[in-house]
């Protein structure tokens, strides 16, 4: 099977081929995939992405026209495709649907930790040679309650993690996750019990016509005062501006975000040399109360290694004519709506 592979980035570059074997021909460039950049695709039977290409309608029409039958995101979340013109193309869409659970739950203690201890403020203060203590005072996290949305395979993995930290745990899903959350000691419930309860609420959620700006201001006001929110999952899941109004008004006390609602063409890119326009972003990064990642949560060598090995699989696959099985996306195939695939 031939096939390109956009915005590879060079921690992808050799495992990706170690994991073909040789098997597939396959172009491996850095490259966005914009309309601009749709013609690589040409002559191709598959194009392999990652969450940060355009992979909109458009764009679709553009692969079809070059002959490309197969989509495969190098990611679990596929609200980047537009899978139902896909479907109405007759393109084939498959993605990773579980990679490494632990490496975004383990990034999302982290960032629980650091906002928690203060531990970048703290290092600032080293940097200066400034060893007082003043204004470093945190809080242990046994004892707290912290909220869980979302119970797909990062959720427990959080939960897992969590569990020893002695915390009390709230979990709220749109299905029945009650035993599993009981066998790690939490309590499922629903979501407005969780936003009224929760110290510290961390969001595991696909993004999804039900959990586009989930968090806004009207359910902003049902959190406790002084709640600190986590997201790992994707930007849209918050409406950016009602909750950075929440944080200078110090209903939300703290944010760690890897996430950004308009991150598309900003994340995964060095800006260092150009400046960022967007100034909502950049109010995000400057306020001492936040604590933004670049989307790397699951950048970790274990989960780069089976991202491509999965990717692979994908092809191997539809190169023998079958389905991708889990990893199927096709709205079709799915027999459920996009919004309801899960991540």
């Amino acid at each position: 099977m031939k096939a390109v592979a956009y915005s590879i980035k060079p921690c992808e570059k050799e495992l990706l081929i170690k994991a073909n074997r040789k098997r597939h021909d396959i172009t491996l460039i850095s490259n966005r995939l914009t309309l601009a950049t749709a013609s690589y695709a040409e002559g191709k039977d598959a194009v392999l992405v990652c969450s940060c290409d355009d992979v909109s309608a458009p764009i679709l029409h553009k692969l079809k026209e070059y002959g490309v039958k197969y989509i495969s995101t190098r990611s679990t979340g596929t609200d980047h495709i537009d899978l139902v013109e896909a479907a109405h193309l007759g393109i084939k869409v498959g993605n990773i649907p579980v990679y490494s659970a632990e490496s975004t739950a383990e990034h999302a203690i982290a960032l629980i930790l650091a906002l928690y201890r203060n531990i970048i403020p703290a290092h600032q203060k080293m940097l200066e040679h400034n060893f007082a203590l003043d204004d470093l005072v945190g809080s242990t996290i046994r004892s707290k309650t912290i909220g869980i949305v979302g119970f797909g395979q990062t959720g427990q993995a959080l939960a897992q993690i969590l569990r020893g930290f002695g915390a009390r745990l709230l979990v709220c899903d749109i299905t029945d996750v009650s035993e599993k959350v009981a066998a790690l000691g939490a309590e499922q419930v629903e979501l407005k019990r969780l936003f009224k309860e929760s110290d510290i609420i961390s969001f595991h959620v696909p993004l999804t016509g039900q959990t586009r700006h989930m968090v806004n201001a009207e359910t902003i006001r049902q959190m406790k005062d002084g709640v600190v929110l986590i997201n790992v999952s994707r930007g849209a899941v918050f409406n950016s501006a009602d909750v950075f109004a929440a944080l200078q008004d110090e209903k939300i006390s703290k944010i760690g975000m890897d996430v950004y609602e308009f991150e598309q063409n900003v994340f995964f890119f060095d800006h260092s040399r150009y400046p960022i326009e967007d100034q909502l972003l950049k109010a995000f990064i400057q306020h001492s109360r936040v604590l933004l990642t670049p989307h790397q949560a699951f950048l970790t060598a274990e989960a780069l290694g089976v991202i491509a090995e999965k990717t692979i699989k994908n092809l191997n696959l539809w190169n023998s004519d079958k389905c991708v099985g889990p990893a199927c996306c096709c709205v079709e195939a799915c027999a459920v709506e996009p919004s309801k695939i899960a991540v």
